[in-house]
């Protein structure tokens, strides 16, 4: 059936390649769009919620489960890791397959696993059912963003993308504080909640979204390229880990290992008649800066906020509900800010936007940097996670906008795809190298003394990090450039 803005729920016209035909668009305002945007902040709120509410619950489920610090690391890197690896092939399966579809079974998905994480009876089942957790994400993530790409008119889809970044801070805001009175009670319940919320979001889904896919794409898999991401991405991070405690040859030929499967991944999809990333996605310079721009940040973010949960907990004794309620204002910043500077990158170009957002995130990590081992949360705390809401708020709705709008409409899933997995891959191996960099191995991270002094290391190379993407974005990132083909 024919469906329009306002029309009855259903699939885009068959004829169309990657989003809607022209008169199907959704328009900002209308009762349609609020509903696909709803489905998709919800589907990806989930996951989000997931993750800040595990990264508060570490140190419990160290103490309940017996873990020591790379089995907590692990629990972290086995969703990492299979989301990473296989986000690419997610946001494949969506230009090919139907976009809506593969969210739904991935938003499913990620309940079951989430119920199997909660009922863990050890850390080694626990890791298990996070990588579980992770392949069912590595469905879900991209989807919502391919949705709104294919979904809305062009000069929507900057203000919806920003909606999407300002109301996932709901997400973000009540994460760590549900997180923190959930793992004060039971740690178990914070993966227990995903499951009657991935429900509600599969009957929306199935409801209200509109179908689209890539008419003109293979059906044909990947299938070395899928193998040789998830070898490189897991053999280098499982080297990274186990190195501190384990000196000598084998970290180091496990992590070889790794980037010779990351090499021929490349040499993979520049020769694959079908490839997971089409190359020529990487022809266009505002895709590759954008990307690069994203690895840096999102490196910076993962390590960041891991490292101040466990110093707030570990050095600074609060408890798992103040140290998430922390980080509150990076939250809401988000929620009320993001849209708007979507909007205002849509009219000014984001360049500027980027740049500025940048800038700001680094000075806020700095900042957080000097705070004492009894920190003052007014003095030392609040000024620096508001400045990094602020320029997270300035800077991720024109990245995810910009980094869309480099590719055509019919790529809208793999390049979504790309640029999660560039951020995944980027969180994945911060939380992976940062803890030996700053002299945390092994049980360190449950001394006071130790972790105090790797956080501060820790957020001034997050902040190193943060500021070098404001150099990419000015050097690779024209002035105006938002458009495809840019």
């Amino acid at each position: 059936m024919t469906t329009t803005a306002e029309g009855p729920w259903g699939q885009c016209r068959p004829e169309t390649l990657g989003a809607c035909a022209p008169d199907q668009l959704l328009t900002m305002g209308s009762r349609r769009a609020r509903l696909v945007l709803t489905t998709t902040i919800l589907g990806s709120g989930v996951a989000m919620l997931d993750g800040s509410i595990v990264n508060v619950a570490l140190p419990r489920i160290g103490a309940d489960l017996d873990a020591d610090l790379a089995g907590l690391q692990w629990v972290i890197n086995a969703y990492a890791l299979t989301l990473a690896a296989l986000i690419l092939l997610g946001g494949s399966l969506g230009d090919r397959f139907g976009r809506a579809r593969v969210y739904a079974i991935g938003v499913g998905g990620f309940g079951v696993a989430s119920l199997a994480c909660g009922l863990a009876p050890t850390i080694g089942v626990l890791i298990g059912a996070r990588a579980v957790q992770g392949v069912a994400a590595a469905m879900l993530v991209p989807g919502s963003l391919a949705i709104l790409q294919a979904s809305f008119r062009r000069d929507d889809r900057m203000a919806a993308i920003g909606a999407w970044t300002g109301l996932l801070g709901v997400a973000s805001a009540s994460g760590p504080v549900v997180g923190g009175w959930l793992v004060d009670f039971n740690w178990r319940w914070a993966f227990w909640l995903n499951v009657p919320l991935t429900a509600v979001v599969v009957v929306l889904t199935l409801r209200v979204v509109p179908e689209s896919r890539n008419a003109a794409a293979s059906h044909r898999f990947d299938v070395v390229g899928v193998l040789l991401a998830v070898l490189g991405l897991g053999a280098v991070t499982y080297a990274l880990t186990i190195g501190p405690d384990r000196p000598g040859l084998v970290p180091w030929l496990i992590g070889a290992v790794g980037l010779l499967a990351l090499a021929g991944f490349v040499v993979t999809e520049r020769r694959s008649h079908h490839p997971m990333v089409p190359p020529r996605l990487f022809a266009n310079r505002t895709f590759t800066a954008i990307n690069i721009v994203t690895l840096l940040v999102y490196a910076g973010l993962a390590a960041a906020l891991l490292f101040l949960v466990l110093f707030l907990q570990v050095a600074a004794g609060w408890s798992a509900l103040a140290a998430g309620a922390a980080t509150l204002p990076l939250s809401l910043m988000m929620l009320l800010l993001a849209s708007r500077f979507g909007a205002m990158a849509t009219a000014h170009g984001p360049r500027r936007y980027m740049i500025a957002g940048t800038l700001v995130a680094a000075a806020g990590f700095a900042l957080l940097g000097f705070a004492p081992s009894d920190p003052s949360y007014v003095a030392q705390i609040l000024p620096g996670i508001s400045l990094v809401g602020l320029g997270l708020a300035m800077l991720v709705a024109p990245l995810t906008g910009t980094v869309l709008a480099a590719a055509p409409d019919e790529l809208s899933g793999t390049a979504s795809g790309v640029n999660n997995a560039v951020s995944r891959t980027a969180g994945l191996l911060a939380v992976a190298a940062l803890p030996p960099l700053v002299g945390l191995s092994g049980a360190a991270y449950s001394d006071p003394v130790a972790m105090a002094s790797g956080y501060r290391g820790a957020m001034w190379i997050s902040a190193g990090l943060v500021a070098a993407g404001a150099v990419v974005t000015a050097v690779g990132l024209r002035p105006g450039a938002s458009e495809p083909g840019t």
